[in-house]
């Protein structure tokens, strides 16, 4: 947990060049004016040349430039904003997301309860840096991300990276990483070069293993909805509705064993929030290394952890999309609830062509409210629930996003009709990607607790996996994977 490292255990990580802490905190050395990812393979500098900076954007501000040999921008991002629910943490993932060029400040300050003036003390105290610059260095990463994998114009690279300007992007990518544009992308290996299918963007999407990615490509088959996803063994891809337009994605593990996103869209802007979206469905900011050893510690889980290594929490591509679905996934099989969700995607979805093959959009929230009661099927209460539920998401009387406090989002779900705790529960788990989520009511969990021959009574199993705390969610994940849904087949 890198926030809350003490020296020293941050020295002995840089001067073993252990990648498992990047992306969680950079080294700016005083001596050189640079900072570094804690892998550097540069000589270790010394203590008294050191200072650590919890983010790349607080060694900006402070006057440092990346460095150019280990290029800290292209770490996997730090898993400390979703295991931390304070006001830092929901702002980095509103800032991920986009918010700052879509709303500027304000609207960042304003989604998080504070003025603008208090947040950006508040965050220059917590992270070293402002809101602004936080935004800054995160589009000089997207826009680095970029220059290296594509080979768009400096022009869409700017404005697909969220700079306002030419001039704003050039002035950036020089100031922090010591070079104009077009040099970054000179200096981008054979390896990074990657030729995308015309009208798409194919990026690599760091991350750090181990990578249970059989895993997610099954989670993701079996809940696929096949007008606006497709599911493979091998990858995953759908469309998605975003500020700009539709937009459509593809992950899929390449013959390196890195994460490929190809993808659509119909506004280039869209792309970082397109990425961000990407990264936290599959959740790529993960540590897998110090999750399966905090759970491997428990003997009735070693085997489990060690049969698969580096198990992932699927993300939510959009919290309301992800809410409805749960909802509609209350108390029936998963393939019942594939089954409602592909009616109700057929009918009040919105058309579109040319993404990917994909027909629809998943249905808005107004769509839903006012005309879902012709499609959706089951007990009266449970529609007028979802019904309900999409009318107050579609009029913002019912709030919810990525930035969201874990624990008033919770409180705001259960004072919905319909709307119990596992679906306030299993959606803080997958919109938040908060780490520390128990399902003890899951008839899917109580099964794979029986399976492992942990306590599987809802009670029993609270208490028992109290001491597994902050990882429950990953708990979840393994308890989920001990008795798996069947995927369906596809058609002959």
């Amino acid at each position: 947990m890198s926030l809350t490292m003490t020296f020293d255990e941050r020295y002995r990580a840089i001067d073993s060049r252990d990648a498992r802490f990047d992306g969680q905190f950079v080294t700016a050395v005083r001596s050189t004016g640079i900072y570094c990812r804690p892998s550097c393979p540069a000589r270790t500098p010394k203590p008294s040349n050191v200072t650590f900076y919890p983010t790349s954007a607080a060694a900006h501000e402070a006057g440092f430039r990346a460095c150019k040999r280990c290029l800290p921008e292209a770490a996997p991002g730090s898993p400390q904003w979703n295991l931390r629910g304070d006001t830092a943490g929901r702002a980095m993932r509103l800032i991920a997301d986009g918010v700052v060029e879509r709303e500027g400040v304000p609207g960042l300050a304003r989604r998080l309860g504070y003025s603008p003036r208090h947040l950006t003390r508040l965050l220059t105290t917590e992270l070293g840096a402002g809101p602004l610059a936080l935004s800054r260095a995160h589009r000089a990463q997207t826009a680095r991300m970029l220059l290296v994998g594509t080979d768009l114009p400096a022009a869409d690279v700017a404005f697909s990276s969220g700079f306002a300007s030419i001039r704003q992007f050039n002035d950036t990518i020089r100031e922090v990483f010591g070079m104009p544009p077009l040099e970054l992308r000179a200096r981008r290996t054979l390896q990074q070069a990657h030729a995308a299918v015309p009208g798409s963007i194919d990026l690599v999407l760091p991350h750090r293993g181990p990578l249970d990615a059989d895993g997610l490509f099954a989670w993701m088959a079996a809940r696929a909805v096949p007008s606006i996803e497709t599911a493979t063994s091998t990858s995953f891809a759908r469309v998605l509705r975003l500020a700009g337009g539709p937009a459509w994605f593809e992950l899929r593990i390449d013959g390196a064993g890195r994460v490929r996103l190809c993808a659509q869209l119909a506004q280039l802007t869209d792309l970082t929030s397109l990425v961000t979206r990407a990264r936290r469905l599959f959740d790529l900011d993960a540590d897998p290394i110090a999750i399966d050893d905090f759970l491997s510690a428990e003997q009735a889980l070693a085997a489990a952890v060690a049969g698969i290594p580096g198990i992932r929490v699927p993300g939510a591509a959009d919290p309301h999309e992800m809410l409805i679905r749960a909802m509609v996934g209350q108390q029936i099989t998963v393939a019942a609830a594939r089954t409602a969700l592909t009616a109700l995607t057929t009918e009040l979805g919105e058309p579109v062509d040319g993404f990917g093959g994909a027909t629809r959009l998943f249905p808005t929230m107004a769509a839903i409210a006012e005309r879902g009661h012709e499609v959706l099927r089951g007990p009266a209460a449970r529609i007028r629930s979802i019904l309900g539920a999409a009318a107050a998401l579609a009029d913002g009387s019912l709030a919810l996003t990525t930035g969201d406090d874990g624990a008033e989002q919770r409180a705001a779900l259960l004072a919905m009709p319909g709307i119990g705790p596992w679906t306030a529960d299993y959606v803080r788990m997958r919109v938040l990607g908060d780490p520390d989520v128990m399902l003890p009511g899951d008839v899917a969990v109580r099964s794979g607790a029986a399976a492992l021959g942990i306590p599987s009574d809802p009670t029993g199993l609270v208490a028992w996996s109290a001491r597994l705390a902050p990882w429950r969610s990953y708990l979840t994940a393994h308890l989920w994977r001990a008795v798996p849904p069947r995927i369906p087949k596809e058609p002959s």
